[in-house]
């Protein structure tokens, strides 16, 4: 049975997004500066250990997520990892199944988005990574490689919230 308590759509109880609305230019860039960083170190990891970089561009919409709004149902960590990694487990199944094509990719999509409704785990950049792992060309497997850069991505989460505080902090002084 589906909840009507959808947490992934909402902001996570007891999370003060006043002060995300107030920033100026200088904590907008300062907060911009750690997925940015992440998502730099993600593609030096992937170009080291691989060849599939298209796999790990549905990442980098997650770091931006976050960074617009680190408090939100949506980009906590249960939330992001959870979709990220189903996500690519369903595009690599439906690669298996039919191939890279069309028919792939539209399960992978339609699978991803249904699950992610009955699971509420709407991480909408997990989208991309159920098509990108369905249309993958060559034989590499990345689910593992994946995963790491989806654990990178969700310490992202921790680093934006921590930030926000010492901006929050360092305006109260």
């Amino acid at each position: 049975m589906m909840s009507r308590n959808r947490t992934s759509l909402k902001p996570i109880e007891g999370a003060n997004r006043t002060l995300r609305r107030r920033l100026g230019l200088k904590g907008e860039l300062l907060l911009a500066t750690a997925p940015t960083a992440v998502v730099l170190g993600v593609l030096a990891l992937v170009e080291v250990l691989s060849r599939q970089r298209l796999l790990f561009a549905s990442l980098a919409a997650s770091a931006f997520l976050i960074y617009l709004d680190p408090q939100h149902g949506t980009n906590s960590v249960r939330t992001l990892v959870s979709a990220q990694i189903m996500a690519a487990v369903i595009g690599w199944l439906t690669f298996m199944g039919f191939g890279s094509g069309y028919i792939a990719a539209g399960s992978a999509m339609i699978l991803t988005i249904v699950l992610m409704i009955v699971l509420d785990i709407m991480h909408p950049p997990a989208v991309a990574t159920s098509l990108s792992f369905a249309l993958r060309a060559g034989n590499e497997n990345n689910l593992v490689l994946f995963g790491l850069a989806v654990a990178i991505t969700a310490l992202l989460v921790s680093l934006e919230r921590f930030a926000l505080w010492l901006i929050a902090r360092y305006e109260r002084s």
